[in-house]
């Protein structure tokens, strides 16, 4: 883990930097010792193979997204910018279900619903032979002419980076043309094996040439770095006389440049917030929020406290804290009652999943297993107080069977048979339909804001509720569902037995 360079057009990946693994199964504190926070901060540690935090590699992967989609999700919900997918049409599939998720935002923060500004390139074989920097430059004039954008984001995509196109040229005569900023996103789908450096590349784009150098300072500005989630975070921070600037998505090309006017930066979830808030701190002088994410009583207090102590709050949040602790405290003893007995099970990206079972275990729900789709050992700041895995392990016990698994089905199916828990949260739902199969039923967190924070521990407790009142549907799929595995497979007991004896996979 190094300084971040935003001098380079192209981010490094997180294989790189962080030292992100995609698989492996063990015990949560396994995990734990193996990761780069036992120093400190100071990175990763190398084990005697030579890995930072080696994986277990299987011989084929089932179904994953990849960078580029992540760059679709993020840069393309700037809402007054365009962005440009320099691929084939295949590429563009995602934009039918970024513009529901995309349209949904809108209305949940209260803007004009309207559809997602994606334009594709629409790329050819042809293109590939003779270059397409031509349908690029008439891409980004047909946006121009169409829709005014304060921006332009250039995605980048395999067959780009395989033929070399020059797309830095382009962006940079264009930029000087228009006079807006014209930002190449290099997020091949090959440059990183999980999709998380698809966030990294589109941060480190507005942060190059959008964020604005300035030395005006709002001190009651905090930027929030989310995704599509409702606004909770305003009305909790008025308590503290705080406002919200919310990046990326439903962000402004104006709520990008006054990033640097902030008086801090949270997140809900490190796996996303990482990369931005540590290069705003190194480059612009706003001090990240370094503490765990707000999950739980003991997260959220924590974070809070340092919180109040960068914005000059404490008072302030000394006084919220007793106040929501006493609202909310009758409801959770409430919630515990109807509960009692019940075994949940995580299937999320990384730091989601250890701010999701914490809240799980103040409701007293045993969780006995997690799936997460890659681990950081380390986040950018270095900083142990950002330890999401340690804060988990340290204030919520151990979690027996966690695993790293990149939306692997062939992987759940051992893993849930494993713990047979009585309902999932996920958040990426291509995996809830096995899930139902085998009869458990799923909360699929669209709305990913859910659980943070002292109200959501409430919230969480009565999603989870609901779900489980639709227990026989899933009772009846189980019945008459077919899975499309074989019955060697289905009596496995190790689902990573392919990882560690690829030879079995032509048996």
């Amino acid at each position: 883990m190094g300084k971040i360079n935003l001098k380079m057009t192209e981010v490094q990946n997180r294989e790189r930097r962080l030292g992100t693994i995609i698989a492996w199964n063990g015990t949560a504190s396994d995990l734990h010792t193996q990761s780069g926070y036992q120093q400190r901060g100071s990175g990763c540690k190398t084990n005697k193979d030579g890995c930072r935090l080696c994986e277990a590699k299987g011989p084929f992967t089932q179904g994953s997204v990849c960078s580029e989609q992540m760059v679709e999700c993020q840069a393309g919900n700037v809402r007054d910018a365009v962005l440009i997918q320099h691929s084939p049409i295949g590429c563009g599939a995602g934009q039918v279900p970024y513009n529901s998720i995309y349209r949904n935002g809108l209305a949940m923060r209260g803007h004009k619903v309207e559809n997602i500004r994606i334009i594709n390139t629409s790329l050819q074989e042809t293109d590939m032979v003779f270059g397409a920097l031509g349908k690029l430059k008439q891409s980004i004039d047909d946006a121009w002419e169409r829709y005014s954008p304060k921006a332009i984001f250039i995605g980048t995509s395999c067959p780009t980076g395989i033929i070399g196109e020059d797309i830095e040229s382009v962006a940079r005569k264009k930029q000087e043309e228009l006079g807006i900023p014209v930002i190449p996103l290099f997020c091949e789908g090959f440059r990183s094996k999980h999709w998380s450096t698809g966030f990294d590349a589109t941060q480190h784009g507005i942060l190059r040439q959008i964020v604005k150098k300035s030395t005006k300072k709002q001190e009651d500005l905090v930027n929030v770095i989310s995704l599509w989630g409702s606004d909770i975070f305003t009305p909790m921070f008025k308590e503290l006389n705080l406002r919200v600037n919310y990046v990326v998505d439903m962000a402004s090309v104006s709520d990008l440049e006054q990033l640097s006017e902030a008086a801090a930066t949270v997140g809900f979830c490190y796996t996303l917030s990482s990369y931005m808030a540590a290069a705003l701190e190194q480059e612009f002088g706003v001090p990240e929020v370094k503490a765990p994410m707000p999950y739980g009583f003991a997260g959220t207090d924590a974070w809070l406290r340092e919180l109040g102590k960068v914005t000059h709050r404490e008072e302030l949040v000394e006084q919220y804290i007793a106040k929501e602790h006493a609202r909310v405290k009758p409801k959770i003893a409430e919630l515990k009652k109807k509960l009692q007995g019940l075994k949940g099970y995580v299937a999320t990206g990384s730091a989601y999943a250890h701010g999701l079972i914490q809240v799980l275990r103040e409701l007293d729900i045993q969780v006995d297993g997690s799936l997460v789709f890659h681990h950081d050992p380390v986040y950018d700041s270095g900083d142990a107080r950002e330890d999401s895995l340690g804060h988990l392990i340290e204030h919520y016990g151990e979690v027996p069977s966690f695993n790293v698994s990149n939306r692997q089905q062939y992987q759940f199916y051992g893993l849930l048979q494993e713990v047979k828990p009585d309902f999932i949260l996920i958040r990426h739902n291509g995996l809830a339909p096995l899930a139902s199969k085998l009869g458990i039923p799923a909360a699929p967190l669209g709305d990913e804001h859910i659980a943070i924070g002292y109200e959501g521990i409430v919230n969480l407790g009565e999603a989870i509720l609901d779900i489980l009142a639709h227990k026989k549907f899933h009772d009846d799929l189980k019945k008459h569902a077919k899975l499309p595995y074989k019955q060697w497979w289905l009596e496995q007991k190790d689902p990573y037995i392919l990882a560690k004896h690829p030879e079995l996979i032509d048996a």
